[in-house]
């Protein structure tokens, strides 16, 4: 997952930059309108604006609907592994958010299938016995985002740490989470706008 992700940054500017140089080879008569500064032309300004670079968390978050708005799946400190990952599979999900017991908005932690992996599977540890909040990754380590965190700074931050999924906070409070297949699919969509745009420009649509 992790090369995919480098491979969709690395592939989408050679794509762009292989577009611009098109546009250069077939007019070379629209090469000052393309590179100009932002103050001899706005156009170049509103096609980087409207580019993967500006997709934001929040434009994730709205992507995904109901399953980012505050109704993301949790368990507590208190509970069992054994549940937390039950929990997992009938959802089909890699991370649970942790909270403190009657404390559903106040973050402590998150549990993911690799914790389950490398602290109880290879320890020989029982999932039954052990507390959630024995082996979760907890809150004041935690690698975290904002809704105005630009998509590939998510990206960066994810691939740099190893992590698949990241809390989005607002106001000292968690208000949703995502994952490395949102912020890659918000990536592979911006793509392909972004090439319909610069088709257009070619054709004349700007």
């Amino acid at each position: 997952m992790q090369a995919v992700v480098r491979s969709l940054v690395s592939g989408g500017n050679v794509v762009k930059a292989s577009v611009l140089q098109h546009l250069r080879v077939i007019n070379p008569a629209i090469q000052p309108s393309v590179f100009c500064s932002r103050s001899e032309s706005t156009q170049p300004a509103r096609m980087e604006e409207t580019g993967f670079e500006s997709t934001t968390i929040s434009d994730v978050m709205k992507s995904k609907g109901k399953s980012a708005d505050g109704s993301w799946l949790w368990c507590t400190t208190d509970d069992t592994v054994y549940d937390a990952v039950k929990s997992m599979t009938q959802h089909n999900v890699g991370a649970l958010v942790v909270v403190k017991p009657g404390e559903q908005q106040v973050l402590a932690g998150i549990i993911t299938e690799r914790d389950y992996l490398r602290k109880i599977i290879v320890q020989g540890r029982s999932s039954k016995s052990t507390k959630v909040g024995d082996i979760m990754t907890e809150e004041n380590k935690l690698i975290t985002v904002t809704p105005e965190t630009k998509v590939l700074r998510a990206m960066q931050l994810m691939t740099d740490n190893r992590i698949r999924h990241i809390p989005v906070i607002k106001d000292k409070g968690m208000i949703g989470m995502v994952s490395i297949g949102d912020v890659v699919r918000a990536v592979v969509h911006e793509h392909r706008e972004e090439l319909q745009r610069l088709n257009a420009f070619i054709q004349g649509g700007y």
